[in-house]
């Protein structure tokens, strides 16, 4: 008998949606425009490649990324703003690229191979790098908008497929002076800290916070979370020259608005850099296998090797071990509960209107 699942090496498909008629011909209309402005930026790529006017290959670190423009850092931590050249991929916030630099623009002629790369389906199904060369992610919430531990455990499972270290960062820890708001965050948290998550707690508004600070230093980190949670707060108090836009939360739903809408890397003065990205309010892992589900929910995958059967569903089976561990208190039911929510959207086929 197996003591844990072996650790997943594969993926699986990402699930189709089925969409309307509308959305496919909005769809198709969104692409054509955009693929048109990617041959117009390609082609004036192309033609100062060919002018000789750009200066010589360097490194450079992508910032942020707009369609077929990129904003890099080159080795010297000066800022450049760059069209691709034809065919090459995408690069997004965190890629390395080999670029020439131009008095108004300059052009990446080359991506370097990434080391981990965060990855997530569109709602259409499509599978979207949000960002590249991450080593840490820290999953930033807050007593409002109200967490949900369904997405803190989507998250969890995404970190430990991507091979990188997570960190759950409570936020507007201020709030919790609200016995309510206190009794509601507690209960989130309270699986995590005895499976050794790191768990810390700040309050942007309080201005820089020398634990985040320190857990930071060194890493390549991402700042993702729900829309009103505070990631670019947070940024702006660790870097207060970012200048970042921030929004407050809708009054009628207690739900954050959109304000970030590129993931956007910044160095840290300490070591290291962080990505701010765009606020979610799902994340979906369409694209991963059971049993890298599993894989992700580290106390689940040790007591599933002690299932009776090897092909457990962990539902209603006899002999399942995670059922018999719930029973004794050995596993949060929450986290189990967010493992059969994840399981049954991986085979949910659903339309999109």
């Amino acid at each position: 008998m197996l003591d844990t699942l072996p650790r997943p090496t594969n993926n699986g498909p990402v699930s189709k949606r089925r969409l309307s008629h509308q959305q496919s011909r909005r769809i198709a209309s969104g692409q054509q425009r955009r693929a048109g402005k990617a041959d117009a930026n390609a082609e004036v790529a192309e033609q100062a490649l060919a002018s000789g006017s750009l200066g010589a290959e360097g490194h450079g670190v992508v910032c942020a990324q707009y369609g077929t423009r990129v904003d890099l850092l080159d080795s010297q931590g000066q800022e450049h703003s760059c069209f691709l050249r034809a065919n090459l991929e995408t690069p997004v916030a965190g890629d390395e690229v080999i670029f020439r630099p131009g008095d108004d623009h300059g052009v990446v002629v080359a991506t370097q191979p990434r080391a981990t790369a965060l990855q997530r389906p569109d709602k259409y199904g499509k599978l979207r790098t949000v960002a590249a060369n991450v080593d840490q992610v820290v999953i930033v919430l807050a007593p409002l908008p109200e967490p949900h531990s369904n997405l803190i455990d989507r998250y969890l499972v995404a970190t430990e497929h991507l091979g990188a270290e997570p960190l759950i960062l409570l936020n507007k820890s201020d709030l919790l002076d609200d016995p309510a708001l206190r009794a509601s965050v507690e209960k989130i948290l309270e699986p995590y800290a005895p499976l050794r998550y790191r768990v810390l707690y700040c309050s942007a508004t309080s201005g820089p916070d020398s634990a985040l600070a320190s857990a930071l230093a060194d890493h390549n980190s991402i700042f993702v979370g729900q829309s009103g949670v505070g990631k670019t707060t947070l940024l702006n108090a660790l870097l207060p020259d970012a200048h970042q836009r921030v929004g407050a939360l809708s009054a009628e739903r207690s739900k954050g608005r959109h304000t970030t809408t590129t993931a956007r890397r910044f160095e840290l003065p300490g070591g290291g850099a962080i990505i701010d990205s765009p606020g979610i309010r799902e994340f979906g892992l369409w694209h991963l296998t059971r049993d890298d589900v599993a894989w992700g929910f580290p106390e689940l995958a040790k007591l599933a090797g002690h299932c009776r059967f090897r092909d457990c569903r962990h539902e209603e089976e006899p002999g399942c071990a995670l059922a018999a561990a719930l029973e004794d208190g050995r596993l949060h039911p929450s986290r189990l509960a967010s493992y059969r929510h994840i399981i049954a959207s991986l085979d949910a086929d659903i339309d999109i209107h």
